[in-house]
């Protein structure tokens, strides 16, 4: 049993389920994010957790007590959200204060809570400001600070960054990573933006259609995607995912490749779950930075292998140069160096590391080596 318990939750909204069987366990101090496109069920699952859902089917717990009947006020959960929801006549002092005002917290305790999550979040020179002289990274703060001071259980995020931009995002999801290193607190996270999932999470689950596609580290998810939805929204640029046939090739099991001019490469793919499916068509995933100029290609793997394809686009990106080429009748993107010596029309040698290729079933879409 976690801290966070998610028991077979579902949400249905007359005949529409939203949210399919759900089961999440999370440990006290983890940073779980859920991670979707709209629509998938991240968001209700978030405000079932909260209490603002009521669960159709299965239990919520924390601490091991069900929340199934217990009011959100009674949850000791602390939200943020998307749009602060600060009151706009009171100052910062008043919005972070009034909380804790309405539980009845003494003033003395009260100035001591005010002044050391303004200190944590360096906002102690805003305090006499209303929210409308802030600006939004600024606002973020407050409404971060309004839910530390209630030192809850459980702290929920309904996508706190998407209002701001793209500099001032990277900028307060360092700040939130530093705050729950510094305070161990455990965090439920809800985000479209798969770099956030990525860079903030201990654990990640991926939601499409109301289920989890795949619940894992960040490692885990990039690495070894469950499915093709996974491997495609997790990532940027996206995993390459483009058809290829299993063959015998030296004796050793190989994808062969349909080139863009035409022509077919065959490349060693050697994976004991893969002989079942010789002669097969698979989809095969490859992430860019997995395919390079030979130059650049990872010395300590034994499976880079090289093919010389034509390259269609070319996009130099400061620190890599990122070239395009065609394969399966799909654009696969490659990562070059930046330096590299290449331009559209050049039939050029790519290295493609197979040590981090995987396949998946066209079919099913599940991966099977």
């Amino acid at each position: 049993m976690g801290f966070l318990d998610i028991d077979q939750a579902t949400k249905s909204y007359g005949a529409v389920k939203v949210l399919h069987e759900t089961d999440i366990s999370v440990e006290e101090g983890e940073f779980l994010v859920l991670v979707g496109p709209s629509g998938c069920g991240k968001s209700t699952l978030l405000n079932m957790i909260a209490g603002l859902e009521e669960v159709t089917t299965g239990d919520i717990s924390i601490k091991g007590r069900s929340m199934n009947n217990v009011k959100p006020a009674e949850r000791n959960i602390a939200m943020v959200f998307q749009s602060y929801a600060l009151y706009p006549n009171m100052t910062v002092k008043g919005n972070i204060s009034f909380g804790m005002e309405m539980q009845g917290v003494a003033k003395e305790e009260r100035e001591r809570k005010i002044a050391e999550v303004a200190d944590l979040l360096q906002i102690g020179q805003l305090l006499d400001r209303k929210p409308g002289q802030l600006s939004g990274g600024q606002r973020q703060r407050v409404a971060m600070g309004r839910a530390l001071t209630r030192e809850p259980d459980v702290f929920l995020f309904d996508e706190p960054l998407s209002n701001l931009d793209a500099k001032l995002r990277v900028d307060m999801r360092t700040e939130i990573k530093k705050l729950h290193q510094k305070l161990g607190t455990t965090i439920v996270y809800v985000t479209h933006d798969q770099i956030e999932a990525l860079t903030l999470s201990t654990r990640i689950a991926v939601m499409f259609g109301g289920y989890v596609q795949q619940l894992g580290t960040p490692k885990e998810i990039y690495d070894n995607p469950a499915n093709m939805f996974v491997a495609g929204f997790m990532g940027s640029p996206s995993m390459n995912l483009f058809p290829a046939r299993i063959v015998k090739a030296d004796g050793v099991t190989a994808a062969e490749i349909t080139l863009g001019n035409g022509g077919t490469a065959t490349i060693p793919f050697d994976r004991p779950a893969l002989t079942a499916h010789e002669g097969r068509e698979i989809i095969l995933g490859i992430r860019p930075e997995a395919i390079t100029d030979r130059d650049g290609a990872d010395r300590n793997s034994n499976a880079v292998h090289v093919v010389d394809a034509p390259v269609e686009i070319t996009e130099p990106a400061g620190s890599d140069t990122f070239v395009v080429t065609q394969m399966g009748g799909k654009d696969v993107t490659a990562r070059f160096r930046a330096d590299v010596d290449v331009k559209a029309g050049d039939s050029f040698p790519f290295a493609f590391n197979m040590q981090k290729a995987v396949a998946f079933d066209p079919k099913t879409e599940d991966r099977i080596a």
